[in-house]
């Protein structure tokens, strides 16, 4: 058998690093979907509080009007994006809650303060939840002095928007196309909630808003009673929602009417130009 050369295992190294470079995979659709949306998404953050229209993100991403529409429904699910008025799309709180603008504390640290003075002066516990689409997510809470604390609710705690007290007062300030499809993206879930339905959820909703507060029981936990109020930003839209929770023996109408003016007190102490 012929010798091999000397330099041969150096022709194949060379050989083999002046292979052009393999072609990139196709662009597959989840891929490029995912594309769109960022290219949306990064369009309505551009636009700050005063929102985006439809023809703006049209023109930002270079899309068509039914692409922008797909995008942003799934986005507004999500909690990514949020609607302003009729016509504009601004961050939602899923943004809100864990990337406020440098400088300013998250929510959840706004909130504090209130839901310390809320809890001081009732003995309760006091919770602090956001939207994330048709779910409310607990991002705080304070303990009260009271013997007996309702902490079923932990921070993280998500469930449908609407079965709590907090949820429910957030639910109610929302515009009714929002309200409804939360309702409607909440349908499957509602009765492991104590048997909660749509249509009980709207009667609920109706009553916060003629009250101006929510209070609902027996439903995210059995035995318990809470009461709750939304919590608007300084453009007055609602945001974020607080609530206290006790025993149903321990909330009668007095003090849950008590309850509600010490949270509308605590909002305007700590809060006076939303959050």
């Amino acid at each position: 058998m012929p010798s091999r050369p000397a330099n041969s295992n150096v022709r194949q190294t060379d050989e083999i690093v002046r292979k052009p470079p393999a072609p990139e995979p196709a662009d597959d659709p989840g891929s490029r979907t995912l594309r769109r949306g960022l290219q949306v998404l990064d369009a309505v953050l551009a636009h700050g509080r005063d929102g985006a229209r439809v023809v703006d993100l049209c023109r930002a991403a270079a899309l068509e009007r039914a692409t922008i529409y797909r995008l942003l429904s799934t986005l507004l699910e999500s909690g990514y994006v949020a609607q302003r008025g009729r016509f504009r799309y601004v961050a939602g709180p899923r943004l809100s809650a864990v990337a406020e603008p440098a400088g300013q504390p998250n929510l959840a640290m706004r909130l504090k303060p209130v839901l310390e003075r809320v809890s001081r002066a009732c003995g309760d516990a006091a919770f602090a939840i956001v939207r994330e689409g048709p779910t409310s997510h607990c991002i705080a809470r304070h303990v009260g002095t009271h013997p007996v604390q309702i902490l079923v609710i932990q921070v993280g705690t998500r469930q449908p928007l609407g079965v709590g007290a907090a949820g429910l007062a957030l639910l109610a300030a929302l515009p009714d196309a929002e309200m409804q499809a939360c309702i409607n993206d909440n349908a499957q879930e509602l009765p492991r909630y104590g048997g909660m339905t749509p249509e009980r959820l709207q009667i609920l909703v109706r009553a916060t808003r003629e009250r101006g507060w929510s209070v609902v029981g027996n439903h995210a936990t059995q035995g318990v009673l809470a009461a709750g109020m939304a919590v608007r930003n300084a453009a007055g839209e609602p945001v974020a929602a607080i609530s206290v929770a006790s025993t149903v023996d321990r909330m009668p109408r007095e003090r849950q009417q008590l309850i509600a003016r010490w949270m509308r007190e605590a909002l305007a102490a700590h809060l006076p130009n939303g959050i």
